[in-house]
């Protein structure tokens, strides 16, 4: 069974009245998603935008939302998102924006209203650092990036 968290949200003047507030696509999705609330804009190649969604959350302690990047804008338009996932903390309280980067070679137009982003809502761990002279002994030990792989 899935938690079900209340999460009060506040629709910003730019976000278009007839537009419900993000829901999941099937009952099996994880993620709701986030639209260009603001005008069409054409991203450049390489060229990146802060990317309003008109809305603002209040996350009740103990919880982040995570901002992601969308498989289909990646995987057919070389859209992404900077800094992902982008972390919205629980004491957050402005608009919730997406950073779009255009990895492709040609310029993308990004429509108002589109998809951009999918939020997913987590729960968060406090920690508690405890410092110690060594660390117990693993299999992997120190090997880093691709190690496991060979």
């Amino acid at each position: 069974m899935t938690d079900v968290v209340r999460v009060p949200v506040r629709r910003l003047p730019h976000y278009p009245p007839d537009w419900p507030l993000p829901g999941y696509a099937t009952i099996g999705s994880a993620a709701v998603d986030l639209r260009n609330a603001g005008p069409r804009f054409v991203l450049d190649a390489g060229e990146r935008r802060l990317v309003p969604t008109g809305l603002a959350l209040a996350l009740p302690e103990g919880l982040e939302a995570q901002v992601r990047p969308r498989s289909g804008l990646a995987v057919h338009r070389g859209i992404g998102i900077l800094n992902s996932p982008g972390t919205i903390d629980s004491d957050y309280r402005g608009e919730v924006q997406v950073p779009l980067v255009n990895h492709d070679s040609g310029p993308q137009e990004i429509d108002h209203g589109e998809r951009i982003a999918q939020l997913v809502v987590a729960r968060v761990a406090r920690l508690e650092w405890s410092p110690a002279e060594t660390l117990p002994e693993t299999d992997r030990g120190s090997g880093g990036f691709g190690s496991t792989g060979r």
